[in-house]
C-alpha cells in the first residue's frame, strides 16, 4: 500500500498517508476501497452509464458512526466529498473523481412499526427495500415508481409517485431524519428539532449534510391495488391526449394518472406488430377500494380504441416495479424537466411534434399529473419548489452508444426549449441533469434565498458540492 494523492475542496490534491488510511480502517465498520481494490470499480458504478468517474477512496459505511468518521476525515483533510445513497441520480451526483465516495448503499434497513403506522429507513434503502416492508401491513408513504431508486435521493428532492395526489409528496410524509453535519455532528431534525434544517432537507437536495436515516409516516394502502395500463396508437395521441387532459381535471385525489410516449417495447401483453411503433400510454393507478377504483378508471378505459388495455388488480408491490425493465442500469441517460399549470393545446401541439421524432426506441416523453394533497401544502412549508405544478414533465433521453450522444442530447434540449415558454419556470430537481447554466434560482423560486441561509449555517465552506448546489449565503 501507498500515500494516495486525493482531490482537495479548493481543487488540489493532498496525499493521505498509509497510515492515516489505516487509522481510518480501524475506526470504521465498513471498508475502505483503494482503486484497483475488489470491489471498487461496483462500488463507483451508478445508475447512468454517462457517468463514469473514479474516486480516489470510497468509503462503504456500514451505519451512522462509519458516515461521522468519513466526514470527519475528509474535514480534518479538506477533501472533496461525494455521497452515494442508492446510486440512481440522473446528473451523477454520487460519485466525483479523485476525491472520497461516502457509500451509503449498505445501509438499508427498512423498520416498520405497525402500530404508529411509522417506518425507520436508512438512507441506503431502495422503493424495493420499502415496499418489501410497509406492504407487508398494507402501509406505504408516497415514493417513486422505479424499485431501484434510492429512498434517500427520492426523499431529499421532494419524492412523488402514484399515492402522492392522495397522500402528498415524499417529503410531506416525513416525520425525522438523522444528519451528520459537515463539523462531523449527529443531529436530529424535525419540526421541532433544528426546525430550519429540517424545512430545507425536504426538497433541498444534499447540500446541509449526509442524512443516514429517514422516519416516514405511513398511510393504509394495498397490497392490492387497480392499477395498470392502456396503450393507444401515436396516429390517436390529439384525439387521446385532449380526452385525458379532460379526464384528469375532474379525477379524485385517489386517483392518478399519467402519460407516456415512446416506442412501444417488446411488452408480452402487446401485438407485435406494434413493437418498435410510437405510441401513447396512459398509466393509472387508484389508492382507494378496488370496486371505487374500477368505476373512477372506466372513462379512461373508454378513451380512443386502444391497442391493449392491461388495468386490473395488481399488487401495489408488483406495479411499482412494472417499468423496472424499461429502467435498468448501464444505458446513457439524459433528462430534461419542465413544470406546467396546465397542458394546453399549443403544449400538446410540442408534445405530439417531438414524439414523432424520438432519437431512439428507449427514450420517451413522460407527464406526470399531480396536484391533490400536494398542492395544498403552502409554497414555503418545505423548500420543495413546485407546489404550483398541475403536471411535471421529464424529457426521458436514453440510448446505449456513445456515438450516438450529440443526436440525443441535441433532441432534448431542443425539446425543453421547445415547451419552456409553456412552463412555470420551476422543475423537478430529481430530473434535472448537469446544471448547463441553468439556475437553481428558478427550480426552487421563492424558496432560494432562505436555502442558502440554512446552508450557510450547517455548511458555510461548501463541504456538501457534488449535488445540485446551493451555495452559502450571508
Amino acid at each position: 500500500m501507498k500515500n494516495i494523492a486525493l482531490r482537495t475542496l479548493n481543487g488540489g490534491t493532498r496525499s493521505i498517508s498509509v497510515d492515516d488510511i489505516s487509522a481510518l480502517q480501524s475506526s470504521i465498520g465498513g471498508e475502505i476501497l483503494e482503486r484497483g481494490a475488489p470491489g471498487y470499480d461496483e462500488a463507483r458504478s451508478i445508475w447512468n452509464a454517462m457517468i463514469d468517474k473514479r474516486p480516489g477512496v470510497i468509503l462503504r459505511c456500514r451505519g451512522t458512526s462509519d458516515v461521522v468518521q468519513a466526514v470527519r476525515f475528509a474535514r480534518k483533510n479538506d477533501l472533496l466529498v461525494a455521497v452515494r445513497a442508492g446510486g440512481h441520480n440522473i446528473a451523477g451526483k454520487a460519485v466525483c473523481d479523485d476525491g472520497l465516495l461516502i457509500d451509503l448503499s449498505q445501509m438499508s434497513s427498512v423498520r416498520v412499526d405497525r402500530a404508529a403506522r411509522k417506518a425507520w429507513v436508512e438512507a441506503g434503502a431502495t422503493l424495493a427495500d420499502f415496499d418489501r416492508e410497509t406492504q407487508m401491513f398494507g402501509l406505504t408513504t408516497p415514493v417513486g415508481i422505479n424499485s431501484t431508486t434510492g429512498m434517500a435521493g427520492l426523499t431529499l428532492g421532494g419524492g412523488f409517485g402514484w399515492t402522492t395526489r392522495k397522500f402528498g409528496l415524499t417529503i410531506d410524509n416525513l416525520a425525522a431524519a438523522d444528519v451528520v453535519t459537515a463539523e462531523g455532528q449527529v443531529v436530529r431534525t424535525s419540526a421541532s428539532e433544528n426546525p430550519d434544517l429540517f424545512w430545507a432537507i425536504r426538497g433541498g437536495g444534499g447540500n446541509f449534510g449526509v442524512v443516514t436515516g429517514f422516519e416516514f409516516k405511513l398511510h393504509p394502502h394495498g397490497p392490492e391495488v387497480m392499477s395498470g395500463l392502456v396503450v393507444h396508437p401515436f396516429a390517436d395521441a390529439p384525439k387521446v391526449l385532449r380526452e385525458y387532459r379532460a379526464f384528469v381535471a375532474q379525477a379524485s385525489d385517489e386517483l392518478t394518472a399519467w402519460v407516456v410516449m415512446r416506442k412501444a417495447p417488446p411488452l408480452p401483453f402487446l401485438p407485435e406488430a406494434w413493437h418498435g411503433k410510437e405510441v401513447v400510454v396512459l398509466a393509472a393507478c387508484y389508492a382507494g377500494d378496488m370496486a371505487a377504483g374500477e368505476r373512477a378508471l372506466a372513462p379512461l378505459r373508454k378513451i380512443g380504441s386502444p391497442i391493449a388495455d392491461v388495468i386490473g388488480p395488481h399488487s401495489f408491490a408488483g406495479w411499482q416495479q412494472a417499468f423496472d425493465p424499461l429502467l435498468t442500469k448501464g444505458a446513457r441517460n439524459y433528462w430534461k424537466s419542465h413544470d406546467f399549470a396546465e397542458v394546453s393545446d399549443d403544449l400538446l401541439a410540442v408534445l405530439i411534434d417531438f414524439s414523432g421524432r424520438l432519437p431512439g426506441p428507449e427514450c420517451e416523453i413522460f407527464i406526470a399529473h399531480l396536484g391533490g394533497a400536494m398542492a395544498r401544502v403552502a409554497p414555503d412549508a418545505t423548500a420543495y419548489g413546485g407546489r404550483g405544478a398541475e403536471f411535471v414533465m421529464n424529457v426521458h433521453t436514453r440510448w446505449r452508444e456513445a456515438g450516438d450522444d450529440a443526436r440525443c442530447i441535441g433532441w432534448a434540449r431542443d425539446f425543453h426549449a421547445a415547451t419552456k415558454p409553456h412552463a412555470l419556470g420551476t422543475a423537478y430537481v430529481n430530473f434535472l441533469s448537469e446544471e448547463e447554466g441553468e439556475p437553481l434560482e428558478s427550480t426552487y423560486g421563492a424558496n432560494y434565498a432562505r436555502l442558502g441561509s440554512v446552508k450557510a449555517k450547517y455548511d458555510p465552506g461548501n463541504m456538501f458540492r457534488v449535488n445540485q448546489n446551493i451555495r452559502p449565503t450571508a
